[in-house]
């Protein structure tokens, strides 16, 4: 961000219609004005050479999960978070347990029915960016609020259809063009 400020001059700043703020610079008694806005970072990357359209389509329904999945990865980070500091606040089992229980209820009655009309790659991408986004495993999750019991059993089942709980996320190798698509997805230049 670039500003050139007057000491003769005044700074008023305000939002404009997406929140943004602006600077209104007046200066030595003249009308001009300076406009200043914090810009998003502006990623360039080679161009993807697709081999074939296979691997294009591969490449498109990556960017469409990440857009649908990110924000359900964001929430589960945002509510771990917050549930970890008022865990920490209750001074029994008993209400750790039940603060547990009333919190999945909440959460399950908000999102279930988003997450229920995931496609079967959304929920896969979903397990990956958990991970990215927590630094802890789906697996680890589940064992940590619901045991090890519970954790055995849900990744029984995400094996039955080809998922991995425990598989954790690597952005730098093999999800580097998933960590590409998330940096422009962020940017909001996909």
């Amino acid at each position: 961000m670039i500003a050139f400020f007057s000491t003769k001059g005044y700074t008023q700043n305000y939002k404009d219609e997406q929140g943004r703020i602006l600077y209104e610079v007046l200066v030595n008694q003249q009308k001009d004005t300076l406009l200043i806005a914090n810009l998003h970072p502006l990623y360039i990357f080679p161009p993807i050479a697709f081999a074939d359209k296979k691997q294009e389509k591969f490449y498109w329904k990556t960017v469409r999960d990440v857009k649908k999945t990110l924000p359900y990865a964001r929430i589960v980070a945002r509510t771990l978070n917050d549930a970890n500091a008022d865990l920490e606040k209750l001074p029994t089992d008993g209400a750790r347990k039940k603060y547990l229980k009333e919190l999945e209820k909440e959460v399950m009655k908000k999102y279930e029915p988003d997450l229920r009309k995931m496609t079967f790659s959304q929920g896969k991408m979903l397990i990956k960016l958990i991970n990215r986004e927590t630094s802890y495993t789906s697996y680890d999750l589940i064992k940590m609020y619901r045991g090890s019991f519970a954790a055995g059993f849900w990744q029984g089942i995400a094996k039955i259809f080809g998922a991995d709980l425990k598989l954790d996320y690597d952005g730098k190798d093999r999800e580097k063009i998933i960590e590409r698509v998330i940096l422009l997805v962020e940017a909001g230049q996909l």
